[in-house]
This record gives C-alpha cells, sequence and structure tokens, in this order.
C-alpha cells in the first residue's frame, strides 16, 4: 500500500475505505523477512528490511490505529492535550511522522499498584510520539523476537503469563526443587540508557530516536524533570526495550550450569530459569547453585544499573518449609500460588518411568490475586446499587 500523492487524495481516500487486510498483511510479510534476516544472522539485509518498514505508508498506518483505536489509553492525553482523534487527523498523523531525533516530554500520572498503598509511576507520551513508538516497535520487534531467549514470557507476541507457569510445572512436577523467587527494584526506573543503546546495536536516525524518547523527561504537575536513566514506563515500545535490557541473563546462567559436575546438556536441563518482565524464578534441585545464581544474577544487573529488591526476593523450597528461610513451603508468581504437598502412595503424582513420587504439584490463584479480585467485584456491585440487573452482569462478566 502506498502513500497517496497529495493531501486532497488522502482525505477523498479516507480512513473508512482503507484496506487494513493489505495493510496488515504487507506489514507481516516484511517482519517475516527481518525475522528470518536476524535468525541467519544477515544484519545487512536485516536493516535494509528495518529500512523498508519504517518508511513503509502501511506501517504507519497500522501504528496510528493502534494508538488511537485499539489502545486503552486513546482517551489520555499527553502534554500536549491532543486525545480522541477523528479519522481525519488519524490520516493526517500518519502523513506526518517521520524520525526527527527529537520527542516531547512525558506526562507523569501517578497509578495505585494493587493491594498497596504505593504508587506507580506511569509517563504518558504524546499521541504523535506514541504512533511514532509504534513505527519503530513494528521494525524491532522482528529482529528481538528472533534471538529472545526462550523463557522470556513478559510482553511478547503469542506468550502469555499461563505459558511461564506451564513451564514451571514442567520444572517441578518429576522433582521437588530450590527456588529463588527474585524481583528486580524499579526496573523500568532504573535501567542505565547508554547500556541498552549499546545493546540495541542500531545507527542513524533510528538511534538518534530512540535515545530521544529515553532522555524526554517527564512533566509532573507542571514541574519538567530530566530522566538520566529508565525507560518511560505507559509508552508502546517501553516493554520492548526493557525485554532488550533483560536479555542475556538466562545465557549467563546456562553458561554457569555447564561448568558445574556432570554432564553439560542434563546441568543445562537441571537448572529452571523462567523470567516474565522483571519477575523471574530461578529453579534447582541444589540450594549451593540456587544461591550462587543470586550472586550472579546481582552482578548482571549491576552492569545495567539495576538491583534486587530485597524485601521481594526469597529463597524457598516447593516442598519442605525447613528447607525454605522464612518457614514457608511454595512461591507466588504471576498471581498463582504454586506448592507441591506429600501424598502417599495412592494419591501421589508419578514420573515418566512410573516411579511414585511422594508428592502432588498443586497451582492455585494467590491468597493476593483472590483478595484484589474479590474486592474488584464488591466495588463493582457497590456501583451497580440502583442500576437495572442487565447493566449489573454486564460490567460483572469481563471481571469474572
Amino acid at each position: 500500500m502506498n502513500k497517496p500523492n497529495s493531501d486532497s487524495e488522502m482525505n477523498i481516500e479516507g480512513w473508512k475505505t482503507i484496506n487494513w487486510r493489505q495493510a496488515e498483511r504487507y506489514v507481516f510479510k516484511l517482519q517475516k523477512r527481518i525475522y528470518a534476516a536476524s535468525r541467519r544472522g544477515d544484519f545487512k539485509q536485516c536493516r535494509k528490511l528495518q529500512k523498508t518498514l519504517m518508511r513503509s505508508w502501511s506501517n504507519r498506518l497500522l501504528a496510528v490505529r493502534r494508538v488511537t483505536q485499539d489502545n486503552q489509553g486513546k482517551k489520555t492525553a499527553g502534554v500536549d492535550g491532543t486525545k480522541s482523534l477523528p479519522p481525519k487527523a488519524r490520516l493526517e498523523l500518519a502523513g506526518q511522522l517521520n524520525l526527527t531525533g527529537k520527542s516531547k516530554p512525558t506526562r507523569r500520572v501517578w497509578i495505585p499498584k494493587p493491594g498497596r498503598e504505593e504508587k506507580r509511576p506511569l509517563g504518558i507520551p504524546t499521541m504523535y510520539d506514541r504512533a511514532l513508538q509504534a513505527v519503530v516497535k513494528a521494525t524491532l520487534e522482528p529482529e528481538w523476537e528472533a534471538v529472545f531467549e526462550s523463557n522470556s514470557y513478559g510482553f511478547r507476541p503469542g506468550r502469555s503469563c499461563h505459558d511461564a507457569i506451564k513451564k514451571i510445572k514442567l520444572c517441578i512436577q518429576q522433582k521437588a526443587k530450590y527456588v529463588l523467587d527474585a524481583d528486580i527494584a524499579k526496573c523500568f526506573d532504573r535501567i542505565n540508557h547508554e547500556a541498552l543503546l549499546q545493546k540495541l546495536n542500531i545507527k542513524g536516525k533510528a538511534r538518534q530516536q530512540i535515545k530521544s524518547w529515553l532522555k524526554s523527561g517527564v512533566i509532573d504537575k507542571g514541574a519538567f524533570t530530566a530522566t538520566s536513566e529508565g525507560t518511560p514506563q505507559g509508552g508502546v515500545i517501553s516493554p520492548l526495550l526493557a525485554n532488550i535490557a533483560l536479555h542475556g541473563l538466562e545465557n549467563h546462567l546456562i553458561k554457569y550450569a555447564e561448568t558445574l559436575p556432570g554432564r553439560k546438556r542434563d546441568n543445562r536441563e537441571n537448572l529452571g530459569f523462567i523470567r516474565y518482565a522483571d519477575d523471574f524464578v530461578v529453579l534447582h534441585k541444589d540450594k549451593a547453585v540456587v544461591q550462587r545464581c543470586r550472586e550472579i544474577i546481582s552482578e548482571w544487573l549491576a552492569g545495567l544499573g539495576l538491583e534486587l529488591k530485597p524485601e521481594k526476593t526469597r529463597l524457598t523450597h516447593t516442598l519442605n518449609h525447613k528447607l525454605s528461610e522464612d518457614g514457608k513451603a511454595g512461591f507466588d508468581f504471576l498471581g498463582h500460588h504454586i506448592r507441591q504437598y506429600p501424598a502417599g502412595k495412592y494419591r501421589s503424582n508419578i514420573n515418566t518411568q512410573g516411579t511414585i513420587l511422594g508428592f502432588n504439584t498443586l497451582i492455585t490463584p494467590s491468597a493476593k490475586a483472590s483478595k484484589v479480585h474479590q474486592e474488584e467485584i464488591g466495588r463493582i456491585i457497590t456501583k451497580h446499587r440502583s442500576s437495572p440487573q442487565v447493566a449489573l452482569i454486564k460490567d460483572l462478566n469481563p471481571v469474572i
């Protein structure tokens, strides 16, 4: 789909007459070629295709549709106050998108963290910056999807938190293991800009543009604050940049596992590492290995200007509470409580050879997630006290 020749032609064609199927197919084809070039290590071809996709009219149209129609934040304005664009303005915005190497500051919004008094800072970019970020993300994502580690599940296409939980189950269902349940302190806010840009390994206007988004600063209650570290939470491209920054941690741990006594392949398989954005777990049958992993992770994160959050990092055991640091077996991860319980020979799980394991693995919603869910249901019921039954059911159904 080529760009119209003039503004008048652009308005005549109209937003509603765009062939979205054709635009999606064109972008997806180019993304597949970028992915393939990245897989085989052909960076020259990869950069060439990325330039083509970056300039593509179809990509711009899809980026504008995403931020003005699909995303939940379409009615949230940045510092320029622009929101809820009509069809004509959407076409104009698509025509204006260009890599200039400049960006406007983000608007700071504070949202409460579920179940806590603490608040999380969001940086809301302008509608123009959001659309341009969507254009850049569409070109960078296929390149990085080709090389991302297999056990990273957060903010990636075709992967969900349920995939991460399934992977944990596969790691522990044959053997009870020690677990390092860890969280990175203020991950999005503290990522080192230079280390991230070096990892991205891109040149020219795309690099300048990403650097300008990282350095754009925030406006909170009218006061401007410069940003020297971190990626702005709330931007379209932020989750991808955070995943790129944390890429390599799993491979770093696997290299350590290969140095342990025994067969390399067995050592690789025995060490489980599952990451969802900035939350991750390390699983191994040996406590000393898990403790050493904690030290290795802390050293690796220091290179990015990050550190583990002490109050959210604990070493526990999936089955035996006496082997846990805090005397509690099992752990919470992504709203699930994962634990193993002792069982007799008639109720116990069996392994692939038919041997009785002596325990059952059980994954249930965590107490905290259940409480948040019940509070949300209570809030909806209270809100609809004087509403008709149909309205209450309509609001309750998506939550339940």
